[in-house]
């Protein structure tokens, strides 16, 4: 069953007062998914594999091709308004470098602990933001989508709600938001926090009711705590296959991702969350050279948390590979993606992040 057809079981029959798994509605005695459940596909930042990431084209390609949700990452501009782009930092993502009238707005900040010079999305109103255009993150890999740079805007939240509604009428079935909040304690410390603009806009929308379906996700620990009292939707902890929550390395909170994932790691976050989504090397972990070794158990004692879990992300080409699915040398060309889309949906994953959303959905449906 999907994210969505469990939460509205569940808020039907009253275990959840805000339409979430948490660990006192779903023990840690659950038992796993059903094999026959479907894996939902998300595409990553759209269809990023072919058009660039976080374009109205990529998440409208994205939900053709048969994708069940589509992903915004959340920034918001200096007015306050959130916009879809992977980072606040623009410098790659836009066309912006190439803008004389800006040239004075490139500096240096740090965010979560690293420093990062160009141009940063909280020093641009939306009017402003809205006179670049998107091109390709990655030209040397993706150098196909290079010809659409230049053709698309920044997106807002806003504009990707009504997008996925027309979508949903379009194609007759309801297209999924997955938005990601980035860097939370970063925005939070400069006075634009990303949560309450979120939970406006998805109350505005009617989107924040048991049973939409929306996945809300973060990197961070305690913005999903506060959202799991404040939203009726999924919520989702991201994880790192290295390093800890920029919320508890500031905090002083020893914890690590790789402690989240123990299996009082996981009981702990259900109690604010339903689902994980972590790298897919935290499920089918490589060795030095890049080869799978053995799975490990944290697809199993999630689902025992009663936790869903949402892996991140697989990309077709060669360079994002495991070694053991390339076809040749060449960073830009594609592997077998279809080999490691089966590796793992092997493992009882519940859904996958992915560039290529088409290849997802075949591989699914292949069985």
């Amino acid at each position: 069953m999907s994210i969505r057809g469990r939460l509205t079981a569940l808020s039907l029959t009253g275990l959840a007062a805000l339409g979430v798994v948490t660990a006192t509605a779903q023990p840690a005695s659950a038992q796993p998914a059903p094999e026959s459940a479907e894996v939902e596909v998300y595409g990553h930042r759209g269809a990023s594999g072919y058009r660039p990431e976080h374009t109205l084209a990529s998440y409208e390609l994205a939900a053709q091709m048969g994708a069940d949700y589509i992903e915004p990452d959340l920034v918001p501009t200096k007015d306050g308004v959130l916009v879809a782009r992977h980072e606040n930092d623009i410098t790659g993502t836009t066309d912006v470098a190439e803008r004389p009238e800006f040239a004075d707005r490139k500096t240096t900040k740090v965010i979560d602990g690293t420093e990062h010079t160009g141009w940063f999305t909280e020093d641009f109103t939306l009017a402003e933001l809205k006179t670049l255009r998107a091109k390709e993150r990655l030209p040397e890999i993706r150098q196909q989508n290079t010809v659409y740079d230049g053709r698309y805007q920044v997106p807002t939240l806003q504009e990707v709600i009504e997008l996925r509604d027309r979508l949903s009428a379009e194609l007759g079935r309801e297209i999924g938001i997955a938005p990601e909040t980035k860097h939370p304690s970063y925005f939070r410390s400069i006075g634009l926090p990303l949560e309450p603009r979120l939970v406006d806009q998805l109350d505005g929308a009617g989107l924040n009711e048991p049973g939409s379906k929306v996945a809300v996700q973060s990197f961070e620990v305690g913005n999903l705590q506060q959202l799991n009292a404040e939203l009726e939707v999924p919520l989702v902890q991201l994880i790192s296959s290295s390093g800890a929550p920029q919320d508890f390395v500031e905090s002083g909170d020893p914890r690590t991702y790789q402690d989240m994932v123990t299996p009082k790691g996981l009981r702990d976050i259900a109690e604010y969350a339903d689902v994980i989504g972590p790298d897919t090397e935290v499920i089918l972990p490589v060795d030095e050279q890049g080869f799978l070794t053995e799975p490990t158990r944290v697809v199993d004692d999630a689902h025992r948390a009663g936790l869903q879990v949402v892996p991140y992300t697989v990309r077709a080409e060669n360079t994002f590979l495991p070694a053991d699915f390339r076809s040749s040398e060449d960073p830009a060309a594609y592997g077998d993606a279809f080999g490691f889309f089966r590796a793992l949906y092997a493992t009882g994953i519940d859904g996958i992040f992915s560039d290529n959303p088409d290849i997802a959905v075949a591989a699914r449906d292949e069985g």
